[in-house]
C-alpha cells in the first residue's frame, strides 16, 4: 500500500491591492464565502448563489433595478416615506439616528422586497423593525461576539414569525393579483414592482422552495435597509465633522446635491459595509501575479486596503476627499459594491450613478442615501452636545449603537 502523505490543507490568500482585488472579483471559479456563518438567513439567497443558479435568478431580479425604476423610487415613492419617518423626530426636536436610519431604509426596502404593510400603524412598523434587526444579526453572525447558537435560534424563530405575519399575506395578495392579470381583469401597471412579485411570476422556472423564497425576501429587506442605513449614518457623521473643521463644505453639502452624492460615495469607499469580501475556489486557478489557488482555498479581498490603494486613489487615499480625481473606469466608491457577477444589484438605487462625465442635461440618478442625508441636513440635524454617540460593544465592525441628534434651528 502506498502512502500518499498528509492531505493538503486549504490555504488562505489575502489580496490588498486594487488591481488584484478587481481580478479576484471577476474570477468565475471563485464563489461567495462571506456569509457562511449566516446560513440561517442567507442560505441560497442571490448573493450566495454561484454559476447558472446565480445567473438565472439575477437575470430576473435585474429587471427591477433599471434607471426608470430608480427614478420612480427616488422622485415619487421614497419622498413621502422619508418625510413620514422623519416627521416625529423633527417635530420633537430630537431623535436617534441608528434607529431612524434603519427605519427610513426599512420602509423603502420593504417596498422593493415586496413586504406589505397592511395596518400601516406605528406598532406594525416597530414589529417589522425588530424582525429586520434580528435578520441583520443573523447575516453577520461571523462578527457576533455573543452566544452564537442562541442568536441563531432566535433568528430562526424570527423567520418563522415573520413568514406568518408579513410574508404569507404578501404572497396571497400577489397571487390573487397575478390570477386577475391572467384573467385580463387588471393590467401590468396594476402589479407591484418588487422582488416577491417577480419571483412568484417566475416560480415555474425557478422552483424555489418556500424556505428559500422566505430567505430571499428577507435578504432584500435586510440588505436594502442595513447597508444603506450604515452609509447614511457614516456620511452624516462626516458632514458633522465638516461643520466643525470646514463649515463651508458642510453648507455646500446642504445645497449641492451632486457634492452631497460625492460625499456618500467617498464614505462608502473609506467605510465599505463589510471590510472584506471572501471567496472559495471551486476549481484550481492561477492569478496574474503567479499566485496558484487550489480548489478549496479561500481568497480574502481586503476592501479597506484596496479602496485605499495609493496607486489608484492617490497619496491622500486615506483622507476624505469627495472630489478626488480618478482614472476612467475607477468607481468613486472603490470596490465597496463588489464587481463582476456579484456586484451589488441595488448600488445605483442606493447611492446613485457616478456623476463623472455626465452632460448637464442628463437625467441623473442621485440615489436614496443622498436623499435621506439631505433631508436630515435640511431639517437642521446635528449631534446632540449633551449625549455622545456610542459604538456597539458586541460588533467587530464599528457600528454605532446610539447616535443622538437634535433637529431644528442651528447648522449641522
Amino acid at each position: 500500500m502506498s502512502d500518499s502523505g498528509p492531505e493538503k490543507q486549504p490555504e488562505i490568500f489575502t489580496v490588498t491591492s486594487y488591481e488584484r482585488a478587481r481580478e479576484v472579483f471577476r474570477q468565475k471559479d471563485l464563489r461567495q464565502a462571506l456569509y457562511d456563518a449566516g446560513d440561517v438567513v442567507m442560505a441560497d439567497v442571490l448573493v450566495n448563489l454561484h454559476g447558472d443558479d446565480h445567473r438565472a435568478r439575477r437575470r430576473l431580479e435585474n429587471r427591477l433595478f433599471r434607471k426608470d425604476t430608480h427614478l420612480r423610487y427616488e422622485r415619487e415613492l421614497f419622498p413621502p416615506l422619508l418625510e413620514s419617518t422623519l416627521a416625529p423626530a423633527v417635530l420633537a426636536g430630537r431623535g436617534e439616528l441608528v434607529t431612524l436610519s434603519h427605519q427610513i431604509m426599512m420602509n423603502l426596502a420593504a417596498l422593493t422586497a415586496g413586504v406589505d404593510r397592511p395596518a400601516g400603524t406605528p406598532e406594525e412598523t416597530l414589529r417589522l423593525y425588530a424582525y429586520l434587526m434580528t435578520f441583520i444579526e443573523g447575516a453577520t453572525l461571523a462578527h457576533y461576539s455573543g452566544d452564537v447558537p442562541a442568536k441563531e435560534a432566535q433568528v430562526a424563530q424570527a423567520l418563522k414569525d415573520f413568514d406568518q405575519e408579513f410574508l404569507q399575506p404578501s404572497i396571497a395578495r400577489r397571487t390573487a393579483l397575478l390570477k386577475d392579470l391572467e384573467g385580463n381583469r387588471i393590467t401590468e401597471a396594476d402589479l407591484p414592482q418588487d422582488v416577491l412579485t417577480t419571483l412568484l411570476r417566475n416560480q415555474d422556472q425557478l422552483e424555489l422552495p418556500g424556505d428559500v423564497l422566505l430567505r430571499e425576501v428577507c435578504f432584500f429587506l435586510l440588505a436594502g435597509a442595513h447597508t444603506s442605513a450604515t452609509a447614511f449614518l457614516r456620511t452624516l457623521d462626516q458632514i458633522f465633522v465638516y461643520a466643525d473643521s470646514q463649515p463651508e463644505l458642510a453648507e455646500r453639502a446642504k445645497s449641492d446635491p451632486v457634492f452631497l452624492q460625492r460625499c456618500v460615495h467617498e464614505t462608502i469607499r473609506l467605510n465599505p459595509s463589510s471590510p472584506v469580501a471572501m471567496r472559495w475556489a471551486v476549481h484550481d486557478l492561477l492569478l496574474s501575479d503567479g499566485t496558484q489557488v487550489s480548489a478549496g482555498d479561500k481568497v480574502i479581498i481586503d476592501l479597506m486596503a484596496a479602496n485605499r490603494d495609493t496607486q489608484v486613489f492617490g497619496e491622500a487615499a486615506e483622507q476624505f476627499q469627495p472630489e478626488r480625481n480618478l482614472d476612467r473606469g475607477v468607481a468613486p466608491w472603490g470596490l465597496s459594491f463588489g464587481l463582476g457577477m456579484h456586484a451589488c444589484i441595488g448600488q445605483d438605487l442606493a447611492a446613485g450613478a457616478d456623476p463623472a462625465g455626465l452632460p448637464p442635461e442628463a437625467e441623473h440618478v442621485l440615489g436614496l442615501v443622498p436623499a435621506a442625508v439631505s433631508a436630515v441636513l435640511r431639517a437642521g440635524g446635528r449631534p446632540d452636545p449633551d449625549a455622545a454617540a456610542k459604538l456597539d460593544p458586541l460588533s467587530a465592525r464599528n457600528y454605532w449603537s446610539e447616535y443622538p441628534v437634535l433637529f431644528g434651528g442651528g447648522a449641522p
